[in-house]
């Protein structure tokens, strides 16, 4: 039946739309109209045969619940997982607190990168400061020029100077991982210091899904602010008692 036809006249000049439009405006007629109920029919969705009106209402309700409880489970999820990532902060922020030297503070944030924050693959990208002691840690500290050209690759994340999440092109992964760089399939990208005054952090990970573009970064940003404090206050002399 065209559309046309459809929104002709039902009964006594109501169109479809009308009817439609007086049913959303009184829910309660069927109520008041009970029988109506047992002789309403609706196509099932899994075939040619029919259902009442109240088996269907019964069908798309249990799949709201179902959809609902889906939701729920992963906003459940995701609120584990943010605990457990305020959780681990704080931990480094109490060994930041504890361990006095860079070298020392750098081992610690390589090791709670690897153990508690799941990362595969961790490069802190340093930028050369000659005022500064130069930091020395193979295989997780990369100490480079700012104006050295491979950093154009980036140039854009540079210029916003904020976390972000997801997967990084051809030529950042070569600057980066070297040998590794194939197997990097997404990653997180941290500035160090206001407008990345210090350098850069990034963890990778060989799962596409790890570090998304849809994630919130806002737990980063507070990773890159203990390590900025790590760098900027690692040398300074042992207070306790």
């Amino acid at each position: 039946m065209s559309q046309a036809k459809r929104q002709a006249v039902v009964d006594e000049g109501f169109t479809e739309s009308e009817v439609a439009s007086y049913l959303r405006s009184h829910p309660d007629f069927f109520e008041r109209h009970l029988p109506l109920l047992r002789h309403l029919q609706i196509p099932h969705q899994s075939g040619t045969s029919a259902v009442s009106l109240i088996e269907r209402q019964v069908s798309v309700l249990r799949q709201r619940n179902d959809e609902l409880e889906r939701q729920l489970s992963e906003l459940v999820e995701v609120a584990k997982a943010n605990n457990e990532l305020v959780d681990n902060i704080h931990e480094l922020a109490i060994k930041f607190v504890r361990i006095r030297g860079i070298d020392a503070r750098l081992e610690a944030l390589e090791n709670a990168l690897r153990e508690d924050f799941d990362a595969e693959r961790a490069v802190l990208v340093l930028f050369i400061d000659e005022s500064q002691p130069e930091i020395s840690r193979p295989g997780f500290v990369k100490s480079i020029d700012r104006a050295d050209p491979s950093l154009k690759a980036f140039s854009t994340f540079l210029r916003s100077a904020r976390a972000r999440c997801g997967p990084l092109r051809d030529k950042q992964k070569q600057v980066l991982f070297d040998r590794e760089a194939d197997t990097i399939a997404s990653a997180a990208m941290v500035p160090i210091g206001d407008r990345a005054k210090y350098g850069f952090l990034i963890v990778g990970s060989k799962d596409a899904d790890q570090f998304n573009a849809d994630q919130r970064v806002d737990f980063l940003a507070r990773l890159g602010e203990l390590v900025e404090i790590a760098l900027e206050h690692g040398d300074e002399p042992d207070v306790r008692s």
